[in-house]
């Protein structure tokens, strides 16, 4: 009995502790960032991940290299689709096109692409040194149920 009281605290404790820990999730076009905090998690931007990053200063500089290209590939992005979209509208309203600034706009977004790729890759650097240090040792608890009876199982 003095065992399921143990094993029962000990199960409580250990789900309900969370650390410190950034994670990056990416989609076609965007990324998210989230940030896990004793039992909250908080959506947050590239600036507070600058700010979270502060005190690490390996990650934080990973994370500078990572938003000087995020930067980078927006504004190559962007710039590319506004040169695309000029020639476009011309050619509906029944102009004749510029399709020069079309095949210019297309090279800005193909150059942006690598620019993108290296966000992810030092981002994802800088949040793997953050988390190597901030993430406490928790064991994983797992409740159960079997034929056996009830029972409490502790993975590392």
């Amino acid at each position: 009995m003095r065992s399921l009281v143990i094993a029962s605290f000990m199960l409580v404790v250990t789900s309900s502790l969370r650390a410190q820990e950034l994670s990056m999730y990416r989609s076609f076009g965007s990324v998210r960032f989230e940030y896990a905090k004793d039992t909250s998690v908080y959506t947050v931007s590239p600036k507070q991940v600058l700010t979270i990053l502060y005190d690490d200063p390996e990650a934080y500089q990973a994370f500078r290299k990572a938003k000087k290209n995020y930067n980078i590939s927006g504004i190559l992005g962007f710039t590319g689709g506004v040169l695309i979209v000029f020639p476009v509208i011309t050619a509906i309203a029944g102009a004749e096109p510029e399709w020069a600034l079309a095949a210019g706009g297309a090279a800005l977004i193909g150059a942006s692409l690598p620019f993108g790729s290296a966000f992810r890759r030092d981002a994802q650097r800088a949040f793997d040194l953050y988390n190597k240090k901030h993430t406490a040792f928790i064991p994983r608890t797992e409740g159960f149920i079997g034929g056996t009876g009830i029972g409490v199982r502790l993975r590392f």
